[in-house]
């Protein structure tokens, strides 16, 4: 059943590629720690061109859309990055908390003690390597929460579900 606590909230974290090249999952984790928020969900996920595209829709139409795309995909790093961890916090105002703890979107810009100021440049080519993703309100929250997780990898049902019948797909099993 959805938390219906007006003052819980839910918001999608992403460690984006470049966090992951520089090892900073464990710092950044020990730092979301500090908002006593509950994990809700968690994996890691190599992004897809039509994914990406569809968590950054709302900057479609920017010049620096085609480079956000490859950022998120982890492409500037090469193939072993090429991936981010997602998690969904949930908690009393869960959205300000993280946001807080991120810090301003540029990294010059974000107090020392964020994460984006601890962790973040910006590159000679004026890419904002931020580490981190954090959802900016409410709306936004569940539509982002709702395109990397389906229901049943977060551990309860934080948005109304229905079940349905589909038909027998393939899928992949373990071969011993």
């Amino acid at each position: 059943m959805p938390n219906t606590n007006k003052n819980i909230q839910q918001t999608l974290v992403l460690i984006k590629p470049d966090g992951l090249k520089k090892s900073l999952t464990g710092n950044i984790l020990t730092k979301l720690a500090e908002t006593r928020l509950c994990i809700m969900g968690a994996k890691v996920v190599q992004v897809s061109r039509e994914l990406a595209t569809c968590h950054y829709q709302h900057l479609k139409d920017k010049p620096f859309f085609g480079e956000l795309i490859e950022y998120i995909q982890g492409k500037p790093y090469g193939p072993d990055y090429q991936r981010v961890m997602a998690l969904v916090y949930q908690g009393n105002d869960a959205i300000q908390k993280v946001r807080q703890l991120a810090g301003a979107t540029n990294p010059e810009e974000a107090d020392a003690t964020s994460i984006r100021g601890a962790f973040g440049r910006i590159t000679t080519k004026g890419v904002f390597e931020n580490v981190i993703h954090a959802s900016a309100n409410p709306e936004d929250a569940e539509r982002e929460i709702k395109l990397w997780f389906q229901p049943e990898e977060l551990v309860t049902d934080l948005y109304p579900t229905k079940t349905v019948t589909s038909s027998p797909k393939e899928v992949k099993v373990w071969a011993s």
